[in-house]
């Protein structure tokens, strides 16, 4: 694999994005995996078959979904290494697995929607956070925003560069079946207990590494952001990221809420139940516009710094 896949495909990716008229004629491969999990989860998870049958159905279920991506990918990375420069193609391709620009966009909107009213904030919010917006102030539309920016610089950007890194195509492709999966089927209800339990565990060992890797790199960027404390990132992350029910997504939200002053976390809606969940940081929990522009600067310096860090492997790669 060409040392230079990961940082070029964060280069492109970052400027670019997915091209909305390819989503418009094709659709995005996260579909494509959305689309593959909804038809085997309404033939496997039924509700005849007991937890144990539903949760080795599960595993099934993500056995096939990996083995499908893996023999697409492979192939395809086998025919591009045929070709002069197939490196390129197979670098172009994995851009479509990251997510730095429309995450970027998508929660830089939210601050625009709230500046008008909290209704547009509340719909805005609506199209990245999984609670329920109406039951949201305007600081909590803010702090939804934040909070999905920091879980998201991890498993939808640092994670997938890093099996890119690591497998190249085949890697960041499995690893976001693996996600889309968990957040399709990962949950803890009646439904999907035993049936998403694989999905879950497996998205908890992929992330392990990530999760605390993007901690790192939110405290490495808060050096390029003016009133950002790398000293405080770095303690909140490590003293709070345990409180939260997944091994991994309290490593970015502490890391982001500490470097920034904020409180983040706390009780959330989803569905009409109020989840009573642990707070991450110890600053000012009354968020609004501004606020969510300063997390998307560190964002924007944690992406910087993201990508040095994947341009210096690439180079000491080549040089070797």
């Amino acid at each position: 694999m060409d040392p230079f896949i990961a940082p070029l495909a964060l280069f492109i990716e970052r400027r670019i994005g997915y091209p909305a008229s390819l989503l418009a004629r094709i659709g995005h491969p996260v579909m494509w995996f959305g689309a593959l999990i909804s038809f085997l989860e309404t033939r496997l998870n039924t509700t005849e078959r007991t937890p144990q049958q539903r949760k080795l159905a599960g595993i099934v279920a993500l056995a096939i979904l990996l083995l499908a991506v893996l023999i697409v990918t492979v192939g395809i990375r086998t025919m591009l290494s045929w070709l002069p420069f197939g490196w390129v193609l197979e670098m172009l391709i994995a851009t479509a697995f990251l997510a730095q620009k429309e995450l970027g966009r998508a929660v830089i909107a939210v601050s625009d929607a709230l500046r008008v009213s909290l209704a547009e904030g509340r719909d805005a919010v609506s199209q990245i956070v999984g609670r329920d917006p109406q039951a949201l102030d305007e600081a909590g539309v803010a702090r939804a925003a934040v909070e999905t920016l920091a879980e998201s610089t991890s498993d939808g950007v640092v994670a997938p560069w890093f099996f890119l890194l690591l497998f190249g195509l085949p890697g960041i492709a499995a690893y976001k079946a693996i996600n889309t999966a968990d957040s399709m089927i990962g949950h803890l209800n009646e439904r999907y207990r035993d049936y998403g339990w694989a999905a879950a565990k497996l998205d908890d060992v992929v992330n392990w590494i990530p999760a605390r890797l993007s901690a790192m790199l939110i405290t490495a960027g808060c050096f390029f952001v003016p009133g950002a404390s790398p000293s405080a990132a770095w303690a909140t992350a490590r003293r709070d990221a345990k409180k939260h029910d997944s091994p991994n997504a309290g490593w970015p939200e502490a890391a982001l809420a500490g470097a920034l002053g904020f409180q983040l976390g706390g009780p959330r809606s989803y569905d009409g139940e109020l989840i009573d969940l642990p707070a991450f940081g110890s600053g000012k929990s009354q968020l609004g516009p501004s606020d969510i522009l300063r997390a998307v600067s560190l964002y924007t310096a944690t992406l910087g710094v993201l990508l040095a860090l994947s341009a210096f492997f690439a180079l000491m790669m080549w040089a070797a």
